[in-house]
């Protein structure tokens, strides 16, 4: 793969990174405690950290990229998001948090599947297995905090 793709593809998941910051920033406008701003902080900050990630792949040799076995729970499969409300609850912001999550997860796995190149491949497959950590993160919470309160 030229340099000038793999640039392209970089920039393109940074700036997901970046919309998924802004969402997150906007959300912490739209609830009304502490706690649920606390929370929606935490997962701009961790968007962040996923842009950060993404651009020190550029430094990275593709032998060196290694896909990770992500557990999947299956939640989100099975759960409805609402749109984004003002006063949204802890469990509504967690679904999601889980469901943006998923979405990643599967444009980068669609994405993989549609290219030829065998490296551009590799790199769609890292970064749909970051997404799919990212989603497990948000299915654990549900589970342990949610499922089990219910």
């Amino acid at each position: 793969m030229n340099s000038k793709k793999f640039d392209e593809i970089i920039d393109f998941a940074i700036n997901r990174e970046y919309d998924a910051m802004k969402f997150y920033q906007d959300m912490q406008g739209m609830v009304k405690f502490n706690s649920q701003k606390e929370l929606l902080k935490d997962f701009e900050l961790m968007e962040k950290g996923h842009a950060e990630i993404l651009k020190n792949i550029r430094n990275t040799d593709f032998k060196e990229i290694e896909i990770p076995e992500i557990e999947n729970l299956l939640i989100s499969d099975y759960i409805v998001a609402s749109k984004p409300y003002l006063d949204m609850n802890y469990q509504d912001i967690i679904i999601l948090a889980m469901k943006r999550e998923e979405a990643s997860y599967r444009l980068y796995n669609d994405m993989a599947d549609r290219v030829g190149n065998q490296n551009i491949k590799k790199l769609f497959l890292k970064l749909a297995s970051e997404e799919a950590k990212h989603k497990l993160h948000f299915e654990k919470i549900y589970d342990n905090e949610i499922l089990t309160e219910n």
